[in-house]
Formats: structure tokens, C-alpha cells, sequence
């Protein structure tokens, strides 16, 4: 049997306090950081920033579980409740889950991203459920004078057989909060989940689709005003002076002024990403005249000089250098084929040089991937209200104890003065890290000293950043007279991030293998885009090896399966950051439930696996070529992430990826001249549309029983690779520039 250990080795997490008028009331740690922190009121150590939540058991026996993550779809607000009750034992009906607040003194890393939530959390989650029960069947045991051995629970009731007695779980929770924490508890066996892996219907399901409030822009308040901000038009320009006097005149306005989100002496995190900080802001009484008044500002923006950005990596001191211009699109690329001849080398195995000399058929292929949007449904937005020393603020952001600090930064006002309300996100995948808007409304609401909502439209959103970067991949590999292959090269960079992740397959498979990396530095600001790197890495590695299978003369799941054999059996290097078993398992699983090898009229069939999140994703997808148009018939996928702790929410996750990546693939670019944004909204910036999703999504889990693994982000990236080698089975043009369509086009 499978146990967690409560308080030992420093990570005493559990500390029970009875609530008012009886219950009981945890305190768990959710995920922890190695970091000091002064211990808090539920008695945690000071070696540990703690990562709360609560479990209150009211005497009616209803269990609330505090859910402290962000929820933005992913629906971790169901799914992590769900493993606290598990191990609980409580009837799922008889629970309740609460949305709590950011709260820095009892909570940290409260976040989203990088699918993280249930795998950093599976196990503490877990064991705050577990040394509940245990303590609800020590106090049933003081209470009956019975043995706790002989003590069962089962969906929120206690029994105890020899004697006949049962309670439910109220009835014993005043006195379970004074019963000591166990310092271990046993987990259950997998075997024995009767949540987990039991499908769960979203717990704001009906809030949701009757049209409740939930999201930041929703926010009302008495007297609440609304404001919106003007940036520079382009990248590379800062603002110079304006004329508001027609603004000012018009109907409802009640302010224009100029702010600075940002200092400049600030040392910014590493979600402080925004390039746009002198901005004007627009106040007034409805967000309608507020913008129709900010098209009456009449501003003049000038070059900004090269700066330097003061920047913690997460504790780490670095400073970005902000180069002066005005970058174009044209001028991109030729900056990215320069740096792409001056690579450094991230991995170097056997003899790449000797063994390209002697090879029988070399294959050499260059990708490349444009600026892409996030385009969240809900613009971007929040609600502040600062009140001489206190600050109430609520909205969607997926960061916001990082945002929270940077707020105190700028307002100069204490961490616990205070209070983020966390809405339901409409929208997000890297988007809402950089939380830039919520600093903005509190620095208008201090000016205006009344409730500010703050809202970007969809212009402002587009042309501001945070973007995903431009990507330039340059793959070679080697063949020898039996179509053997021999080595491996690639040069991967970026403006200005450098996507490469050089350990990743086909690392480990390949005796000679060359990773090398460049990036380009730019004034245009780019960040998380969901599945970072990976989502273009995934593109262009699937693509190419595709290509080399074609060389080799064989099929493209059979060369892979053969790569990852030698990885397994024999793998070169030691820093592979995959499992090749696993790796192997889903391609094989993949080839069965897509049916691989058999054909139909028609139809041309793509295939791609990756690696990334902790969680391995395979697909096969299916399409043709109708009139000129591509119709996409089925995407079959299968992942490996462990434990799937609610196969309905899961699935879900991965059509999303799939109908995600599809349209970023077919249609995502976004392109600039002279420093100005050239797709300003939805007319210009291409986005998939219904009858451009698959007909059918078949979504497959490996069952392995490890714990869980991430799944937000894994199904997204190799559908890239999967579209693209489908339509060269259809076209019989290979496709290395994204978008596709422009391609497909010409």
C-alpha cells in the first residue's frame, strides 16, 4: 500500500482549526517552493512557501473544497477537487466547490501554465484528502471506544461494523479538528479510485451556459467607470505629446492623462513582459464613449533609443537589451539568416561532421514560423479599486502572485493591502501571464480615486504583444547505402527566443546528432504561447523525420518506432528527457485505433507524435482535397498522461488542441512593417472556422496507472506536423512555411 508522509522531513502541511460553530477546516499545501517565508497561522515551516487550500466539513456533513488555481477551461476547478475527494472518501453530490482568491500570506504559486496544476499537485492533493479521513476515523474511534482498524468510510459515512454504528462525516468533524495529524497516511490503490478516472461534469456547467457571471468582464460595481489605454502605434516608438481637448469634450469622458505602467528602475519578473508603458488613459462613463474618445486623441509618438530591461528570472539577475528600430517583416528574416550562420552548439554527440562526409544521401529541408496572436474569446481586462492604502482588484490572469508583486511595486502599497478576486479566464494559454492591464486600472483607479474597469478591444490586444516568437529551423540528416540513418543535424533559432530543445528525440536515437541554437533580439515582445517552443519544435522535427522516412523507403510510424527502439535499447547520451517505451507505446497504440496502413478513396493520412509537458501525443489525420478546399475527415489521437483523473474534461482538452492547432497551422501569421502590427483584428489576422474543424476527433489514453502528467498543452503541438504531412499526401508539395495556406494557394 501506497503512503504519504504529513509532516516530516520539514513539510508538516496539514494544521486543523475548528470553524465557527463547528465542522472542520484544513489547511493543505498544494504544491511547495524552496523558499523562505515566515511560518504562518496554520503552523507551516519557514523553509516553505505553501500553495493553499481548504477542505470545510459543515455539520450536515457537506464537504467544500477551496480550489485555489485559476480556472481558465482547463477545468482543473473540478478536476483537483475531485482527487482531494477521492482519498476523502466523500460522496461527489455532497460536495461543493469554492473558487478562492489570490491570498499571499496562507497561498502561493497559485497559477496556471506550462499543465502543470495536477501533476505538481496529484500527490499533496491526494494526501490532504487522505489524512482527513484519517482524522474523521480517529475522532469516530474516541468517540465509539472502538479500534480505528476496525473503522471503514465509504462516500461520506463512517461505519464501524462490529458495533452496527455509522455517522456521516459532520457529525464527527468538530471533533476530528482537535484529533492530532497523522505524520503518515495510507493512499489508495488505484485499483480502488471511485472519482478519479470517473468522468465529472464541469462544476460551472450551469453557471456557464445560463449565462451567470463569471468572467472578469462581467465585474459591476456603484460607481464604477470604465477606461481604456492608447499605445504607440508601433514597436520601437514611445509617446512624445498628445492634444485631448476634443477627447475631453465629448460625452462622458471624465478624464484623459497620461500614465507609466512600468518603471523604469522596476526589476522586472519574468511574466513583467510588456514593451508599451507611456500610455494615455481614457476615462468615462461607458465603454463605448470611452472609445469613441480615444479615436478623438491626437498623439505624436517618436523613435525610442535601445534600453535595458533589469529582469529576475526567477531569482536569477539578467538584463534584456532592447535594440532601437522599427522591424519589418522583410528585415526579420534577414536578420534570423545571419544569426542562423553563427549557432551555438547545445548538444554535440559521436562524429555528426565525419559521418554527413560519408553519407550515401543527405536531406537537408528549412521551416520557418511566423508571429502568432493568442486571441483570447474575452478581451483582456480588470476591475481595481484603490482606496488610499488598500487595493480591491478582480479579473482573469494566469500569474497573479507574480502580478500581485509588481502591483505592489508600482503602487508602492504592501502585499497584504491587497486582494485579487481570480474570475473564470475566457481565454488564455500564456496570454493572461503577462498581466500588465490589471497594474494599469489600479494606477487609474489611484488617479481617479473611484472603481475602474479596464478593457482592451481587440486592437488594442493585437498590436500590443505579447506574442509568440518567429521561428527558423534548418534540419539535415544522413542516409547511408542501406538507407540506414547515419546522422543527425539541426540549427533552430528565433526573434528573439531560441525554440530548440536540443535533449528531446530525436536525441538519444541517433549516434551522430548536432543541436544548434541562435537567437535574434528584437523590440517586439513575445511570451508564453500554449505548449511554448514545443509548438513549432513539434512542426518542423515531425515534418522532416517524415521526409527521411520517405528517403529510407519506409513507412513513417515504423521509422520512428525503430528510432525510439534504439533509444530504448541502446540510447546515446545521457540528458534524453524522454522515455522512449512510452514514446514507443503511443505510436503503437495510435497505429491501431487509427488503422494505419489502410486506405480509403480519397483520403490522405498524416502522422506525428511529440514529447513535451511531461506527457507523450500522437495523431493521424485524415483529409482531401474538395474543389480546391481542405476538408478534414477525422483526427485520431492518443496520449500518455498518466492517470486521467476525469476522461470526459480530458477529452475535451484534446479536441480543443486539435481544432486549436489545426487553424494556427492552416491560418496563424502575424506579420509587421515599420514597427506597426499589419493584423490589427479578426478581418486580418485569419482564424479557423467551423466548417474547417474535423468531422470527427476520436481521442485514445494510455493506460499505465503513472501518476498524472500534464495534458493542456501535449495534444496541441503535433497536430502541426500531422496536418502538414496529410496535405503532402494530397498535394504532393511538401509544406515548410506556416501558415499553410499560403502555400496551398500559390
Amino acid at each position: 500500500m501506497k503512503t504519504a508522509k504529513t509532516k516530516i522531513n520539514r513539510r508538516s502541511f496539514l494544521k486543523v482549526s475548528a470553524l465557527t460553530g463547528g465542522g472542520m477546516l484544513l489547511s493543505l499545501n498544494w504544491l511547495a517552493a524552496c523558499q523562505p517565508k515566515e511560518a504562518n497561522a496554520f503552523g507551516m515551516p519557514k523553509e516553505w512557501f505553501q500553495f493553499n487550500g481548504f477542505i470545510k466539513i459543515g455539520k450536515n456533513g457537506l464537504v467544500t473544497i477551496m480550489s485555489p488555481n485559476p480556472e481558465g477551461g482547463q477545468n482543473v476547478k473540478t478536476s483537483m477537487p475531485m482527487i482531494v475527494a477521492e482519498e476523502l472518501d466523500v460522496d461527489w453530490e455532497n460536495v461543493v466547490v469554492e473558487q478562492a482568491d489570490l491570498d499571499t500570506k496562507y497561498f502561493t504559486r497559485q497559477f496556471i501554465g506550462g499543465s502543470q496544476a495536477i501533476r505538481s499537485g496529484y500527490t499533496n492533493l491526494r494526501t490532504a484528502g487522505a489524512t482527513a479521513r484519517a482524522m474523521l476515523i480517529a475522532a469516530a474511534a474516541q468517540n465509539w471506544k472502538v479500534p480505528a482498524n476496525e473503522i471503514t468510510v465509504k462516500a461520506g459515512t463512517i461505519s464501524h461494523k462490529g458495533s452496527g454504528k455509522s455517522a456521516h462525516f459532520g457529525e464527527f468533524a468538530s471533533l476530528a479538528a482537535t484529533m492530532p495529524v497523522p505524520e503518515e497516511v495510507p493512499l489508495k490503490s488505484a485499483r480502488d479510485f471511485k472519482i478519479i478516472g470517473t468522468s465529472k461534469k464541469n462544476v460551472e456547467a450551469k453557471n456557464i451556459v445560463t449565462g451567470k457571471p463569471l468572467f472578469g468582464i462581467d465585474t459591476k460595481r456603484e460607481g464604477m467607470l470604465i477606461a481604456m489605454i492608447l499605445h504607440s502605434p508601433a514597436f520601437g516608438k514611445t509617446l512624445k505629446s498628445f492634444n485631448d481637448s476634443k477627447a475631453r469634450s465629448m460625452p462622458g469622458i471624465k478624464d484623459v492623462f497620461q500614465i507609466k505602467s512600468i518603471q523604469d528602475h522596476y526589476k522586472r519578473t519574468f511574466f513583467d513582459t510588456v514593451q508599451f508603458t507611456d500610455l494615455i488613459a481614457v476615462v468615462g462613463e461607458s465603454t463605448w464613449q470611452v472609445l469613441q474618445a480615444k479615436k478623438a486623441i491626437e498623439a505624436e509618438w517618436e523613435i525610442q533609443e535601445s534600453y535595458e530591461e533589469k529582469r529576475d528570472m526567477f531569482g536569477r539577475d539578467g538584463i534584456r537589451v532592447v535594440p532601437k528600430g522599427l522591424e519589418s517583416s522583410s528585415s526579420q528574416e534577414q536578420a534570423m539568416k545571419l544569426a542562423a550562420k553563427n549557432p551555438e552548439t547545445q548538444r554535440k554527440d559521436g562524429n555528426p561532421e565525419a559521418a554527413f562526409a560519408k553519407a550515401a544521401k543527405i536531406i537537408e529541408r528549412s521551416y520557418t514560423g511566423p508571429f502568432l496572436v493568442h486571441n483570447c474569446m474575452e478581451p483582456m481586462n480588470f476591475f481595481a479599486d484603490v482606496q488610499g492604502d488598500k487595493v480591491e482588484c478582480a479579473g482573469p490572469l494566469q500569474k497573479p502572485e507574480l502580478t500581485e508583486q509588481a502591483l505592489s511595486s508600482r503602487l508602492g502599497i504592501p502585499l497584504e493591502n491587497i486582494d485579487i478576486k481570480m474570475t473564470r479566464l475566457g481565454g488564455g494559454y500564456g496570454r493572461r501571464s503577462y498581466a500588465h492591464w490589471l497594474i494599469e486600472a489600479a494606477i487609474i483607479s489611484q488617479k481617479m480615486k473611484a472603481p475602474i474597469k479596464l478593457i482592451y478591444s481587440r486592437e488594442d490586444d493585437m498590436t500590443g504583444g505579447v506574442y509568440r516568437s518567429r521561428y527558423q529551423a534548418t534540419y539535415r540528416a544522413s542516409l547511408d547505402e542501406n538507407n540506414k540513418l547515419t546522422a543527425f543535424h539541426v540549427n533552430a533559432g528565433g526573434l528573439p527566443e531560441n525554440p530548440l530543445y536540443a535533449d528531446r528525440f530525436p536525441a538519444g536515437a541517433v549516434d551522430n546528432y548536432l543541436a544548434e541554437g541562435w537567437e535574434v533580439p528584437s523590440n517586439i515582445t513575445t511570451g508564453s504561447f500554449r505548449a511554448p517552443r514545443s509548438n513549432f519544435m513539434a512542426c518542423v522535427e515531425q515534418s522532416f523525420l517524415d521526409e527521411v522516412a520517405e528517403e529510407a523507403g519506409k513507412d513513417p510510424i515504423d521509422f520512428r518506432l525503430e528510432l525510439l527502439a534504439k533509444a530504448k535499447a541502446n540510447p546515446v547520451g545521457e540528458r534524453n528527457d524522454y522515455d522512449a517505451e512510452r514514446y514507443a507505446k503511443v505510436l503503437e497504440l495510435l497505429r491501431e485505433k487509427a488503422n494505419w496502413g489502410s486506405s480509403k478513396d480519397g483520403i490522405s493520412r498524416g502522422v506525428s507524435a511529440y514529447f513535451c509537458h511531461n506527457s507523450y501525443a500522437a495523431q493521424v489525420l485524415d483529409l482531401k482535397i474538395v474543389e480546391g478546399q481542405v476538408k478534414i475527415h477525422k483526427v485520431t489521437t492518443v496520449v500518455d498522461c498518466g492517470i486521467v483523473v476525469n476522461p470526459d474534461a480530458a477529452k475535451n482538452l484534446c479536441e480543443g488542441a486539435v481544432v486549436d492547432g489545426i487553424g494556427t497551422a492552416m491560418y496563424g501569421e502575424l506579420k509587421f512593417e515599420n514597427g506597426v502590427v499589419n493584423n490589427s483584428n479578426f478581418h486580418q489576422y485569419r482564424q479557423i472556422r467551423m466548417k474547417e474543424s474535423p468531422d470527427s476527433i476520436e481521442t485514445y489514453f494510455v493506460e499505465n496507472g503513472e501518476d498524472p502528467s500534464g495534458l493542456g498543452e501535449p495534444a496541441y503541438p503535433p497536430v502541426f506536423a500531422a496536418l502538414a504531412n496529410a496535405l503532402y499526401q494530397a498535394t504532393g508539395k511538401r509544406f515548410y512555411d506556416q501558415p499553410f495556406i499560403n502555400q496551398l494557394n500559390s
